[in-house]
């Protein structure tokens, strides 16, 4: 049995902002040619873990970053804007494909849209776990060192039980996620989504 214990009546595995127009090939970033090995093989990666905690009575909660569109233009906050500037009319839109999670990643029981790096800020997300008594999050997806910090340390701040798959998440750069996972390891357990395999396999 696997050292690393995952209880499937209080866990979730929680995917960070894993949606078309972030790693599709037809989706924005792609367009905008913001893309790097890493990202583009991390679908396949959580894809095998999703696959495992399904059958083990693990839910799957998806982040959906998304931009809130009016008729003025989107709301893409400045920052954002400075880093991508290709993002225009339409991207991560509500409803839309490019806000949809991958098809790669499988069904998923809940969905919480987001509009920050964090998945707690001004979402549902607290509301969710609470009403299904969630106390721990099995983390992976993107940014390492954006969305997926953010959200860990939001869990973290709330006492929500954290486990971060560290060759689960990916950044822009290799630096960026190594420091990003080094960072996290104050906060909450590392392990790789082999380990969590293993251990979702010994849930009988």
């Amino acid at each position: 049995m696997s050292e690393l214990a995952i209880d499937p009546t209080c866990s979730a595995l929680l995917l960070v902002d894993m949606q078309n127009d972030f790693l599709h090939p037809a989706g924005a970033y792609a367009r905008g040619g913001a893309s790097t090995p890493d990202l583009a093989a991390l679908p396949e990666r959580l894809a095998t873990v999703a696959h495992a905690a399904r059958p083990a009575g693990i839910s799957t909660i998806a982040t959906l970053f998304t931009v809130v569109q009016t008729p003025s233009g989107p709301l893409i906050e400045p920052h954002l804007a400075r880093l991508r500037p290709f993002l225009g009319p339409g991207d991560f839109a509500p409803a839309s494909w490019g806000q949809a999670p991958l098809d790669e990643i499988g069904s998923i029981d809940v969905s919480v849209e987001k509009v920050a790096y964090s998945a707690f800020h001004a979402s549902r997300l607290e509301f969710v776990l609470s009403r299904m008594h969630i106390t721990t999050l099995v983390v992976g997806g993107i940014v390492t060192n954006g969305g997926v910090a953010s959200t860990v340390r939001g869990a973290h701040v709330l006492g929500i039980d954290t486990i971060v798959l560290s060759d689960g998440c990916a950044a822009f750069s290799t630096e960026a996620h190594e420091a990003a996972i080094a960072s996290l390891a104050t906060i909450t357990r590392i392990t790789t989504c082999a380990e969590a395999i293993d251990a979702i396999g010994s849930i009988t």
